[in-house]
Parts: C-alpha cells; structure tokens; sequence
C-alpha cells in the first residue's frame, strides 16, 4: 500500500458542504487490491480485538455492528482504513463519525475520506491507519497505544482552548463567520471590517491598559485599596530583607506568590514559620521579580465572572485532593480519583486528571509524608496550593447564590480596572453574604480569565458564558459580515470577477477581490500570480478595510482544501467545459460540474446563485440548491428561461442586441451590447455571456440600472483593467490581441471573436499544458490549426509534469490532423515566440497570443508598442495649434 497524498479540506468541498473538516488521503492499495477482508485469514478477529468500539460503526448497513459485517462478507481495505482513522482519533478523545471511500479512477486507487476535528491529528490517524491495517493483515504486533497518546498529544498542542473553543461554537450557532489567525487562539470573528478578535478570553474591545494593570497584581492592589474595597493585607518585596519587613507587618499566616504569574505557578499558601515564607520567596522569585506578600485569609475560594461589566457566573473553587479511608495510599486514592470519566488528559474533559508534580510532593513534604502513605479514614489531603481546574481542582456553581453587595462589588471591580472580560478571586466563607460581613477579600482581579468552570461546573448548573461576550461583541441587530460574491466555471471567471468588482466599487464600496492574477485592495494590487484558492481569499475576508469581497473560485484550491468562506451571498457559474480533467479524481465534465457546484451549494438561504441557462451541467446545479436561483441566457428563447418565467423568476437575457434583466416577463433593458466596450462592438458574444450575470449581481444588491448601465460603459478591456482578456494592441501595420484562452471552450470562444475581426495572415502563438490529458493537447492543436493561417508553438514556464518534446508531438499531431501543410514555428519559451512574432509581423496581419504568463507577455508586448510610439510621435511645433 502506498499514499499518494493526504490534503485537509477546511471549508464546503467536493465531498460534503456541510462538513468543512475532511481528510482526503489518495490511497494506492497495490497488492492489497486483490484482498477484500474474507480473503485474509483472521482479519476479522484481530480488527475486532484491536478495535471492540467500532461495533457502534453502522456503516451502509445501517445498524451497530453493520461494519463488522462488511468486513465478515469482505469489503476492499480503503474501506477498513477509513474506520480505523475514525475510531483511532474517537480513542484520542476526538469524536468523529463522517467518512467515506470512492475509487479515484485507477485501478487500485481510492479516495479515502473522513471527519477529523484537529487538522494534524487528521493527518497523523491517515499515516497510522495504514500502518494498523497492514499490522491487522499480516498479524503482526502493534503499539496502539502510542499512537493514540501522540495523537492525544497532537490535539492539545494544536487545539483551541475550551474557553476561545466555547465562544467560537456560540458564534458559528449565530451565524457568525471566523478565522483561526494564529496557531493558538488568536481568532477573527466576522468579515472585513465588521470583524473582532478574540485571544483565550480577551477581546479587540478589551482595554490593553486594563489588561496591563491586572496583570500587575501591585497596581489592582493600589487601585482597589483606592476604591474601598477589601483586599487582603500586604505587601510588594523584591529582598530577603524585605521580606523579613512585610512579615513582620502582615503577620502569619501568609500567602506568597509572584507579582505576575497565573495558573498558580510559584504561589505557597498558608506560610507559618520564616523557613516557609523563605521557601515560598524562592519560589514566587524564579517567576518574577517582585513578589507579593499577603495575609492568608481563611475561607473558600471563589471565582467571580464578569463580562461586559456584569456579573454572569461565579464558582467556588476546590483545590485537587484525596479522602483517606485508612486502606488505601496516597497514590492509590490519586488513580482513583483519576478514574471519573470526567476527568481527562489536559483540556480533553470538564476535568483534568490530577498529576504528582514539584508542588504535591512539597506539600506531601511538609506533612512527612510520601505517595505511599495511607491517610487515616476521612482525612482530606489537598494535593495543590491552588484551585485551578488545569492542576486537577473541581468547581461547584454558585451564581443564584451570590449577594447583590458581593454582585455590585464585583461589577464595580471592573469598571475600576477596566476590564470587560475579567475573573475576581475572593476569598470569603459565606458567599451568600457580603464580604464586609465575613471579612473576606479579594485576591486578585485577572485578565483572560478562564470559562472551563463555568460552562461544565463539577457540580451545579452549566452557564454559557461564552454567549456573554459574543453578545458584547455583536449586539442585536450589528452584522458580523460583508457581502461576498464568488464567481466560479471553467472561462470566463476572472473577467466576470474584474467587471463586478467595478461595479461595486462604482457605488462607493471599498472591495476586496481575488483573481487568476492577483489579490487586489481597494484597487491595490497585493498579491501576484494565480489567486484563485481558498488562502486567497481568506486574505481578502481577513483585511479590515473593505466590506464587499468578490472571490473567484476556481478548481484548484476546491480540490486542494476546499473554500476559503463558509458561505457567500451571491454565486455566480458562468459555464462547464472540459478542463483540468484527470486530476485528483475528477475525469468526467460531470464530476467537474459537481465540484464547481460546491460554490452555489454555499449561498445562503436569502442570497442568489446566478446559473447560466445555456449550459445544462450549469442550469441542473439548481436541484441541490437552498436558496433563490437567477439566471442568464444568450437566448430569451431558451426553454429553461421560459420555464423560469412563468415562475416569475429573475434573468438576464441578450436580446435585441441589449443587455437585459427580466422578471417574469417583464423586461429591463440596461444598455445595448455594442456600447458595452468590453463586448468590442458586440463582436466578442462570449464577453456578452459575461456581462449578464454581472449585471445581475448589481441589480440583486438593489444598484439602480442607470448605475449599472454606467459601470457596464466604463470597464474598458485593457491591461489595467483586463490584463490578458482581449487585450487588443494596434500597431502601425498589423495588430496584436492577447489572450488567456486555455481550453478548447475557450479557443473556440476566441475564434469565432477573431473571425469577425480584420487581419491576414492570423497568426496564433499557442502551447501545449502539461496538466491535461493527451485527447485535450491534440484537440488544442486541431482548433488551432482551423483559426490560424500560422502557427507558433511555444513552451510554457511551468511544463506540469510533461516533457517539451511530449507537448509539442501533441499538438502537431493535432495540426497536422487539420492541415498537413499547415506552416508551424516552434521556440522554447514565449519571449522567443512573442519577439519573433513581432519582428516578422507582415503588413495587415492579426497576432493572437494565448498567453501563460500573463503579466510577463503583456509588458513585452507593451514595451515594443512604447518604442513604435516612440518613432511615430515626434513632432515639430508646426504640428500644434497656436504653437509659434
């Protein structure tokens, strides 16, 4: 068995919309092809000894044990491999049930697929599974347990926190879009620039300066000290001499800990002799440089929750301990307690598994004892100075319970902070009443405080805490998105994009976009080189000036990792040709036709997919859609138009030579074709094509038809604006049009242009792409030989996995198919083919360049027009009006 590749899906893709998070391993199975699981001797017992949960598999049958069945009547060992990275990654505490396994169009060859939650982990349970299955044929022995710890090990690294996790889940159950920014938990909420951001529990709201004074447990003293509000006695020492003075002035007992830590490191509680104290100093020291000295103040640990300057949970705190029955030792009652399901590695539960670390066995010390001692019955052993749930403490919810004094003391903490996000330890023995009363303090006032007590208390109620701070961010009624339009279709896509773009930038809106050539900001050019990809255009939803986004999609980035957006308002397909096929499992226009539909499928429910009538690939993507459907046709004859009438539906049509949007049967006529210059007097029927669902998009965002009218006469195709879109250059003696035509829907879209323009000899500069089947190089070759009189082969930059020689044999078989006679040139490289084409142009003859590298070819050709300009523009002051 061999893996060809592993790729993550993280956005809608080929093979669910709905589930964003798939691996998709490409799997050649070799030998194993020809041994389905009843054909390997005892296959069946080891899986199910290894593996006794995925009896919950239902698989196809659809009931428990419905896997194990498949496996009895013998199923194709992508199929096993599938569930085995399930159930590996459910082991490492990752729930995950979606997969499934399709041929990928070899012999012996399958697409394997299934849900992952981390996406390493994903990736590590892909490599494992084939090892376990090759393991499971050959009966060999295997260390599962490792991998399910490394896996273990994996998730925590690179998972969110469950306090960042939690908001995330109650943003995405509000519709709100976000983007993970780091890899930790730095996340964007929201688009463009109604984004905000989250760390752990601070937000872009959050004031930096609260978020400094807090972390400077000095200055919140100084500041609650200053607001009348009980603080525990002490004081700030960086000497052993200092030390002596501050408890000579707190008196014992005392609570020393670092000015700045958190999570307990460095803290020792209840010091009653100087040999602890000095201990205690030593400790706080290697955290920080200054340390605090406090009274130890006797009662229960409480942590208050604020948010949005209200109180919205509290919970009292219980450190990590042991109860001694007189039988068991310390280490015993420790794995005991470890048992509880709900305790977990890391934050993999509500609870943390309770570990002997430095501080245990320093508390153990104190009390002469060692791990192996056996406490008396009933002897409560504290095993942390601390309460902190990640060190193994249990939380009780106490929020019905609290005083209105204690509610409004820690309101009031807040505001003096300043701090909309904030955690207030209080040390008192009745939370119930206030503080005053029970001569309890606070202790200290924390930033990004954690919510893992508060959303699964050990005991009490469960508060959605998280549900707080997204309501801050996004109150009622404020949007979190910007209106994305994806354009999506074999041609015609970035053209339909640039044109969009335009017109939305026409009425005022500060757009983002993505194409075949870059990623443009507000106009800016950002990014150079095929943009088309879902990391594209997470750059442009990520920039925070610009609240309109028009993203071209193309297949690529489909297939390599799915959408860049989870969903978008509006979606354009302009057509499916026969492109690209025979990559990464897609070898029919079919399939193809099912990958671009992913882009539709995303449109939300009172948003717009726009589908070309005239292609019935396009036209029949309709059927999986949830949301309002418009159309355009070069043909107001076309029956699926007329159907869409009746049903007062919305289109654009070409007819009468205008460009026309209809609902029902009503016509809007927005401007006649001839004077939109991007059709080139009407000439070029197929940037027609493109037009119409432009002006649909401007119509469904409510743009008054004048405006669109207007936008439509003023996209000039041009370098600038168009670059290698019939970009039409006149010379003093013949012509030259450049264009990015591809495929041969594209080439024959381009000649029947070319054939209404003047021009002899035509003379087409094509190459052959390595990336397509053999059938499509030769087609390409034919085509060309019907449009040219001559016919120039060059080499492009990137050969994609063909020789030069194999390229140019496929295309001259393909010219030579048309006309054996057919005059061909052949150079390596396009410079050499685009200078000689230039340099040899004859008297009234037409160069059509179908370029590679755009931008490249673009300013050769440029820069030869720059120097026959040169020449033909000297003039004399006899040539200028009212020049003596």
């Amino acid at each position: 068995m061999r893996i060809r590749e592993i790729r993550a899906m993280r956005g809608p893709n080929y093979w669910s919309i709905r589930r964003h998070k798939l691996i998709v391993m490409t799997l050649d199975l070799e030998e194993y092809e020809e041994m389905p699981t009843n054909k390997i001797d005892g296959f069946y017992e080891r899986l199910k000894e290894m593996f006794p949960g995925m009896y919950e598999h239902r698989c196809s049958v659809g009931t428990p044990g419905g896997f194990f069945e498949r496996v009895i009547d013998g199923t194709w060992m992508g199929h096993v491999i599938e569930h085995i990275a399930l159930e590996i990654q459910s082991l490492a505490g990752m729930e995950v049930g979606f997969g499934r396994t399709r041929g990928f169009g070899e012999e012996g060859v399958y697409s394997v697929v299934f849900a992952y939650l981390e996406e390493k982990a994903g990736k590590y349970a892909a490599r494992a599974a084939v090892r376990i299955a090759v393991a499971l044929t050959e009966g060999t022995e295997y260390d599962l347990e490792e991998d399910i710890q490394e896996m273990r090990e994996i998730r925590e690294r690179e998972r969110l926190g469950p306090s960042t996790g939690s908001i995330i889940e109650e943003a995405v159950s509000r519709g709100i879009p976000w983007v993970r920014l780091n890899k930790y938990s730095l996340c964007q909420l929201g688009y463009g620039v109604n984004q905000k951001r989250i760390q752990a529990t601070v937000s872009s709201d959050t004031s930096s300066i609260g978020v400094e004074v807090a972390c400077d447990k000095e200055d919140t003293k100084h500041l609650l000290e200053q607001a009348n509000i009980a603080v525990a006695k002490g004081d700030i020492v960086r000497s052993e001499r200092g030390l002596r003075e501050a408890v000579e002035y707190v008196k014992y007992p005392l609570v020393i800990k670092p000015i700045n830590g958190n999570h307990g490191r460095g803290i020792t509680i209840n010091i009653q002799n100087w040999e602890e104290a000095l201990a205690g100093f030593k400790a706080a020291k290697e955290i920080s440089r200054s340390v605090i000295v406090e009274k130890f103040i006797t009662g229960d640990d409480y942590r208050l929750l604020v948010i949005n300057y209200k109180l919205v949970a509290a919970a009292k705190r219980t450190p990590a301990h042991v109860v001694g029955n007189g039988k068991h030792t310390i280490q015993e009652l420790i794995d005991e307690v470890n048992k509880d399901p709900r305790r977990g590695y890391g934050h993999e539960k509500v609870l943390t598994m309770i570990s002997v670390n430095e501080m245990t066995e320093n508390i153990l010390k104190s009390k002469g004892y060692t791990t192996e001692t056996v406490l008396t019955d009933g002897e409560v052993l504290y095993l942390k100075e601390t309460a902190n749930l990640s060190t193994g403490g249990t939380a009780t919810d106490v929020t019905d319970i609290v005083h209105p004094e204690n509610i409004f003391m820690a309101e009031r903490i807040s505001r003096v902070i300043g701090l909309n996000i904030c955690g207030i330890d209080l040390m008192t023995t009745d939370i119930s009443k206030p503080v005053s009363e029970t001569g309890g303090a606070v202790l200290e006032v924390n930033a990004g405080p954690g919510f893992r007590m508060h959303l699964a208390p050990t005991e009490g109620m469960p508060r959605n805490v998280a549900a707080s701070v997204v309501d801050m961010l996004y109150p009622p009624g404020t949007s979190s998105r910007i209106p994305i339009v994806a354009v999506t279709g074999t041609n015609g896509k970035t053209t339909t994009t640039r044109l969009i773009a335009h017109m939305v930038k026409m009425m005022g809106h500060k757009v983002g976009y993505t194409t075949s050539d870059g990623i443009y900001i507000q106009n800016h050019m950002l990014d150079v080189g095929d943009c088309t990809g879902p990391v594209s255009a997470e750059f442009v939803i990520k920039d925070p000036t610009i609240d309109f986004a028009v993203l071209e999609t193309a297949r690529g980035g489909l297939l390599r990792a799915g959408l860049g957006f989870h969903n978008c308002d509006i979606a354009v397909v302009t057509n499916v040709a026969p492109d690209h096929l025979g990559i990464r499992g897609i070898n029919t226009v079919e399939q193809m036709a099912r990958l671009k539909g992913v882009v539709p499928e995303t449109v939300l429910p009172d948003g717009y997919a726009i589908l070309n009538a005239d292609d019935e690939l396009v036209y029949n993507m309709r059927e999986n859609l949830k949301c309002n459907i418009a159309l355009f046709s070069m043909d107001e004859n076309n029956e699926n138009i007329k159907r869409h009438a009746k049903r007062n539906g919305l289109y654009a049509i070409y007819e009468n030579g205008f460009i026309t949007i209809c609902k029902g049967t009503w016509k809007m006529r927005v401007v006649n074709a001839v004077n939109v210059p991007l059709t080139f007097g009407g000439k070029a029927r197929f940037m027609i094509q493109n037009v119409l669902p432009a002006a649909l998009t401007g119509y469904i965002r409510g743009f008054d038809l004048r405006d669109i009218k207007m936008a439509l006469e003023s996209f000039i195709p041009s370098p600038s604006q168009t670059p290698g879109r019939l970009n039409l250059f006149e010379f003093k003696n013949f012509n030259v049009l450049l264009d990015y035509a591809h495929n041969a829907a594209g080439m024959q879209a381009l000649h029947k242009f070319i054939e209404k323009l003047d021009g002899k000899p035509k003379v087409g500069i094509i190459a052959g792409i390595g990336d397509r089947r053999e059938e499509d190089n030769v087609a390409m070759g034919k085509l060309a030989a019907e449009m040219f009189d001559e016919v120039i082969i060059r080499q492009d930059k990137n050969l994609r996995g063909k020789t030069e020689e194999e390229l140019i044999g496929m295309l001259t078989k393909g010219i030579k198919e048309h006309d054996p006679n057919k005059e061909i040139k052949i150079f390596k490289s396009e410079k050499e083919a685009i200078s000689f084409a230039i340099e040899n142009a004859k008297p009234g003859s037409l160069i059509v360049m179908c370029s590679d590298v755009v931008p490249d070819a673009l300013k050769q050709v440029m820069d030869y027009k720059e120097k026959e300009a040169d020449k033909l523009y000297e003039f004399s002051k006899e040539d200028i009006p009212n020049m003596g």
